[in-house]
């Protein structure tokens, strides 16, 4: 705890100074028992600009579509989890993305990831489990709860016709690439062996 004094000597800052940004509310100094000021090193550093105060944990809303075909469908996710979270009352944050729900490397995701590592987020709203991830919900939970993030799930499951043709995407979407890598692969082996290489098995 720094006196007026040791204020003004360690940063040159005046009684009167101190006092006015007392007035304003800007900091609040402790009382010793004879009535002495008494002001905290890190509040004084903070006005003057020397320690970057970090954001206070937000509320996140992710929503996310498989396909741009579904386009409206992200649209009344994201209206539905606006709505929840003006209920009750909530500064919030919008993360949506058009990416298969078994894509672990979705640009929306990894971004809600890495807040949560930087301690960010408070709460993350999403309407279905498998808006978040199609497989693996549970580890991602765990993963939340870990940083002393809610998760909050607005509804249990989807409909089961909507389920059923988003995962079929899904898993077209998998084939595809599965396939294009067989086939660069295999492209790259017949490119090899024209060139004059020896294939060694």
């Amino acid at each position: 705890m720094l006196s007026v004094q040791k204020v003004k000597e360690i940063y040159a800052i005046c009684r009167r100074t101190l006092i006015n940004w007392e007035k304003e509310g800007l900091i609040t100094p402790l009382r010793t028992p004879k009535g002495r000021r008494r002001y905290k090193k890190e509040d004084i550093e903070k006005l003057l600009g020397m320690i970057e105060e970090k954001p206070k944990p937000t509320v996140v809303l992710y929503a996310r579509v498989s396909t741009k075909k579904q386009e409206e469908y992200l649209k009344n996710q994201i209206r539905r989890l606006e709505e929840y979270a003006k209920s009750q009352g909530w500064q919030y944050e919008i993360i949506s993305e058009i990416a298969s729900g078994v894509n672990e490397n979705r640009r929306g995701l990894l971004r809600l990831l890495n807040k949560i590592k930087r301690g960010e987020v408070a709460k993350v709203v999403i309407k279905y489990p498998d808006r978040l991830a199609r497989f693996g919900f549970e580890y991602l939970k765990f993963f939340m709860e870990s940083f002393g993030v809610e998760l909050i799930v607005l509804n249990g499951r989807e409909n089961e016709e909507d389920i059923n043709r988003e995962l079929a995407e899904d898993l077209i979407a998998i084939v595809t690439s599965f396939a294009a890598r067989i086939y660069g692969q295999r492209g790259a082996k017949r490119h090899g062996n024209s060139s004059g290489e020896v294939s060694v098995r």
